[in-house]
């Protein structure tokens, strides 16, 4: 079933990977309202993995060993991976937070994912915060999706949505457009984000794709509803990134249109 998921999902991957945004981001300005839009699904990325962790490995007292030993070892592997990797200066830091010092270096404003947070920390539901945050609708509608899976409580949900949806969908290009505003840019530091995107690439290689995919097997099973609750998460997902996507291309392009106005 996995063949055919990724098969019925071609068409919405392609989207993504061959999106126009990509030919937009040219200046370091452009790559700046990237980030600031980005930053959001790094985030939020984090509450998809530790909705799995919470579900598929034991994290309250007493401990039990419960489920897939290799599903336990993939969650908390990129848990690990994610929350203490080392950094450019081989320090510990999370991907999250090496992505905010990337915006920093880059000139990029976080005053929207900082404010957002400071909302979060106070414990008001997730999706009160959302609606009721000035953030893009691109951003709110990505976030929403995101959450409703969280909180689906289905953790064959939750899995498509992190295999499918955003395991590996990070594309290579992504570095060649940081040298390439670094070459013609070179006032402009981008190399803390281009080692962020370098370790993601690195990461979700070879071993995260494949672990990802026999998770999904493992929490569908013969299960026919919950394989097609799988894929139509799947295609949510990537149609929520495509929206994103759009997003930020379109603010790019208002920015240009003012900029030449």
């Amino acid at each position: 079933m996995i063949k055919e998921i990724n098969e019925s999902l071609k068409p919405l991957t392609n989207q993504l990977i061959n999106h126009s945004l990509y030919q937009k981001i040219n200046t370091p300005e452009q790559l700046q309202i990237f980030m600031e839009h980005h930053v959001f699904a790094v985030w939020d990325f984090m509450s998809l993995l530790t909705a799995l962790q919470e579900r598929l490995t034991k994290t309250t007292n007493p401990w039990l060993p419960i489920g897939n030993p290799e599903t336990r070892y993939l969650i908390n592997e990129i848990v690990l991976a994610e929350e203490t990797d080392i950094n450019i200066n081989n320090q510990r830091q999370s991907h999250f937070e090496m992505y905010l010092d990337a915006m920093s270096a880059a000139g990029a404003e976080k005053k929207k994912i900082e404010d957002f947070l400071m909302q979060v920390t106070h414990g008001t539901d997730i999706f009160l915060i959302i609606a009721a945050s000035k953030l893009p609708v691109s951003i709110k509608q990505f976030l929403k999706n995101t959450f409703e899976v969280v909180y689906s409580g289905e953790p064959h949900k939750i899995a498509a949505a992190f295999t499918f949806g955003r395991e590996g969908l990070i594309p290579d290009m992504f570095s060649s457009i940081i040298g390439k505003i670094q070459k013609n840019f070179p006032e402009d530091d981008l190399s803390l984000f281009k080692y962020y995107f370098d370790r993601h690439i690195e990461l979700d290689g070879d071993e995260h794709g494949p672990m990802a995919f026999r998770m999904v097997e493992e929490l569908c099973g013969n299960d026919e509803r919950k394989w097609a609750e799988a894929k139509a998460t799947s295609e949510t997902a990537l149609r929520s990134r495509i929206e994103l996507w759009d997003g930020i291309e379109s603010e790019i392009l208002k920015k240009a249109d003012k900029q030449y106005a």
